[in-house]
């Protein structure tokens, strides 16, 4: 085991708190396999604010809804929110997957990926990209669409790619999703001048 720190990694669990990553079924996720984390210690309350509910399972183990890996060497790295999952076709889509690949498009400066509902799959990727400065809106769209088609499985390329001059964000700084949910929903009813 090494102990230099690793980019985008929390480290490991401090002592005293257990941390499992559970795959749908309820087993443990192989190590390096995206799933929602688990934690059991006593620092887990019964109950939380401001309605005393949402507390551990009666074994302990308290699902944090955070979808995050282990490595080998027992670092863990969060990677998504399950709320955030996209199921297309009753597949697992983790946003962070689609969105590292389309960050590697050249002229791309932020990029969100969002579950939008499909009559034949369920849900679909929908893709928003920032374009740099001066980079075509429709060019960097195709390109964004040839890339995912090289690099990712049928189910995860995103079928639309929205290319907008800015994402919206939280207070904290984190792309605000639902946000996004919402303008996809707008635009889907045609509520949403373009």
């Amino acid at each position: 085991m090494t102990n230099a720190p690793k980019p985008s990694s929390v480290g490991r669990p401090l002592p005293g708190i257990a941390v499992r990553v559970v795959d749908s079924s309820g087993n443990d996720a192989s190590p390096g396999d995206p799933a929602e984390l688990w934690v059991r210690g006593d620092n887990v309350f019964s109950g939380y604010w401001p309605d005393g509910i949402d507390g551990p399972r009666e074994d302990g183990w308290y699902p944090t809804g955070d979808i995050g890996l282990v490595d080998g060497d027992g670092d863990l790295t969060l990677v998504d929110r399950l709320r955030e999952l996209v199921i297309v076709s009753g597949f697992n889509v983790y946003p962070f997957e689609v969105e590292d690949v389309i960050a590697e498009v050249d002229g791309v400066v932020e990029v969100a990926v969002v579950g939008t509902p499909d009559e034949e799959t369920g849900e679909a990727v929908l893709a928003f990209v920032v374009p740099a400065e001066g980079v075509d809106h429709e060019g960097i769209g195709a390109a964004v669409q040839e890339h995912c088609l090289e690099r990712l499985a049928r189910f995860k390329q995103p079928s639309r790619v929205v290319v907008v001059t800015g994402l919206p964000h939280s207070a904290t700084g984190k792309v605000a999703k639902g946000r996004l949910r919402a303008m996809a929903r707008s635009d889907d009813l045609g509520l949403r001048a373009r």
